[in-house]
């Protein structure tokens, strides 16, 4: 058995084109604003590719770049601002923050309507019970690949490494909503092999590279590869170790190209779906 791989680039690139047609049938664009305080590199790089995919699309997307030095009071200052701008459908500040701002403190400030990343404690409570919600981007957007895939979920037993409020417990509520039973594993889960072994889905976001042996995979299992990891000769790799784990699986994500791609995109469609609501041209789906 060879898996099929899951084109990540592919899925994203049809969600922004949708997107992009949708917009186009709106009387206004949905408008985003990132707030990026310091100068990490990384960081600076993953919000100028927002940028792109958001102006590609049709959405206005505005970044602003804030000294490391900036304090706390003037960042809550800032969203407050944006809280109250009625042209700001979408509030994102990149993480991480400096460490003398309390990133806790920022996310529940961000008003939960335009929580396009869907922190907010009341959008992470939505989703715990059910309810319409902003929803974080990464798992959404890995919902998005079991679905375009065409792997089963209802029905189907899921195991999700990390326990992050990023990725690992929303992943596991989306899971279970679409009817999957779910195993939230994490660093101190016993045999975390063996539980592995009994996933038909497993979602591995640890931050670990090559956590995942081949051996832990059961065959014709979808495996979906959260992790993205730099490796001291500079490479990327995730948390699976893809070369083993391709002959067993049944569907696999690479990294890069896999789950990477679709979170970006997601934040789009976040964004998309909180300037409808906000305007009156439609809800938030369930």
């Amino acid at each position: 058995m060879t898996a099929r791989v899951i084109d990540g680039r592919a899925v994203a690139a049809r969600l922004r084109e949708r997107l992009a047609a949708e917009i186009a049938s709106l009387p206004f664009a949905p408008k985003l604003v990132v707030l990026l305080v310091g100068d990490d590199p990384v960081s600076a790089v993953y919000v100028r590719n927002k940028d792109k995919a958001a102006r590609a699309a049709g959405f206005t997307s505005e970044t602003e770049r804030l000294s490391a030095a900036t304090t706390e009071a003037a960042l809550l200052a800032r969203i407050a601002a944006l809280n109250d701008d009625p042209e700001v459908d979408g509030i994102l500040v990149q993480l991480p923050l400096p460490r003398h701002i309390r990133t806790e403190a920022v996310l529940d400030a961000i008003d939960p309507a335009k929580d396009v990343d869907g922190f907010h404690p009341l959008n992470a409570g939505l989703l715990a019970i059910g309810r319409p919600a902003l929803v974080p981007c990464t798992p959404k957007g890995v919902m998005t690949l079991l679905a375009e895939a065409g792997v089963p979920v209802a029905g189907a037993r899921a195991v999700v490494i990390g326990r992050s409020n990023i990725v690992g417990r929303p992943m596991a509520a989306l899971l279970t909503l679409a009817d999957a039973t779910v195993t939230l594993a994490h660093s101190r889960t016993r045999d975390l092999a063996a539980e592995c072994r009994r996933a038909e889905i497993l979602v591995v976001a640890a931050g670990r590279p090559g956590l995942v042996r081949g051996d832990w995979v059961a065959p014709g299992a979808c495996v979906i590869d959260v992790g993205i990891n730099r490796l001291a000769d500079g490479r990327l790799a995730g948390d699976v170790a893809y070369a083993e784990a391709l002959p067993h699986a049944g569907w696999i994500t690479p990294v890069p190209g896999g789950v990477g791609p679709m979170t970006i995109a997601t934040l789009l469609a976040n964004t998309l779906a909180a300037a409808r609501a906000r305007r009156g041209v439609g809800a938030i789906a369930a």
